[in-house]
């Protein structure tokens, strides 16, 4: 079905083409006040390409004779309810830690005969995995939610974007669920490979969560996260910013997740790179609630606090000099031109 078929099909047949077009008349059109229907107005133009003008004008017309509420235009341009919004970040989440826990089980609980081989791209595809994850979650959410997926997102949104702040704490609650889901349906994707790789479940949380390469440097983890979420917003903010180069709103989610490769190979030793506290903490809640032993929440060092609190951090760090350091002098130039 077309753009126009709600229309065509709505509006009555014209008591006369001249109805349409007062100060032209159709070619080989019926006498005044004879009958035209729609399908027969539309064969008549289709038939000589020079009649487009008319064929656009008597759409047009059509439209215009449609209240205004009932148009499709109209019910598209209707922002989304909330409901719609927290579904959509919640679909777009989960996609996003399917295919990123997804890339992890795949390097970690299929280990290759030869123990010197890389297993199944090792770290590289970890990387490359999460940064197209990223991607595809934002294309599921964006159009609805903006596609956030991340409370560190949403939070310097909120801050330096006008996103309303009623809208936060529901935005990060449906981020934090779909990456319990996400995790969840990994482990029984792959559970016939964690029971054999690791039947007590000791050592395989990492596939779902991040632990610090230094356990006893806290701030060392710490540190990593705020400056690797301050680069993921300041980029992100320098992408989506309608006064500089902007990819356009189809380029945006590849620009993004190639950001989130450059910081998987340049920031991910540390901590794993979760930038992003729903990406980290409802997976880790996931392997608390199944028994996992060493998860960073209920048992072993409880290192959870610092992927949430270090991207909430970091994420208004970045943010913050991308607006005080770039975006003010492009808003003066804009305004100055």
């Amino acid at each position: 079905m077309n753009k126009y078929s709600y229309i065509l099909q709505t509006l009555p047949p014209l008591s006369s083409p001249n109805e349409l077009f007062p100060s032209c008349a159709l070619r080989n059109s019926p006498g005044k006040g004879a009958s035209v229907s729609v399908e027969d107005a539309i064969r008549r133009l289709k038939k000589n390409p020079s009649q487009n003008i008319l064929f656009n004008s008597l759409l047009d017309y059509w439209r215009s004779k449609l209240p205004i509420e009932a148009t499709p235009e109209h019910r598209l341009s209707n922002k989304p309810t909330l409901a719609a919004e927290l579904i959509a970040e919640f679909l777009g989440t989960f996609v996003l830690i399917l295919f990123g826990t997804g890339v992890v089980a795949m390097v970690a609980l299929f280990p290759a005969n030869n123990p010197a081989a890389t297993v199944h791209g090792g770290y590289t595809n970890i990387t490359l995995g999460w940064g197209l994850a990223v991607m595809m979650g934002i294309y599921v959410a964006g159009k609805v939610s903006g596609g956030h997926l991340n409370p560190a997102v949403t939070l310097a949104l909120a801050v330096f974007r006008g996103f309303p702040w009623r809208k936060v704490v529901p935005y990060s609650i449906a981020q934090t669920a779909g990456a319990f889901l996400a995790a969840a349906l990994v482990y029984q994707n792959y559970r016939p490979a964690f029971r054999q790789v690791d039947p007590q479940l000791e050592k395989t949380a990492g596939v779902f969560t991040t632990f610090p390469a230094f356990p006893s440097w806290p701030q060392a983890g710490f540190l990593d996260q705020v400056i690797g979420t301050a680069l993921l917003l300041l980029l992100v903010f320098a992408i989506t910013d309608e006064f500089n180069i902007s990819p356009g709103s189809n380029l945006a989610p590849p620009m993004i997740g190639l950001v989130v490769v450059a910081i998987g190979m340049s920031f991910g030793g540390m901590h794993g790179y979760p930038i992003n506290p729903a990406r980290d903490f409802g997976p880790r809640l996931f392997t608390a609630l199944t028994g996992f032993k060493n998860n960073g929440l209920t048992d072993g060092p409880r290192v959870w606090w610092v992927p949430v609190v270090a991207p909430l951090l970091g994420g208004l760090i970045g943010a913050a000099v991308y607006d005080f350091g770039i975006r003010q002098f492009l808003r003066a130039f804009q305004h100055s031109s």
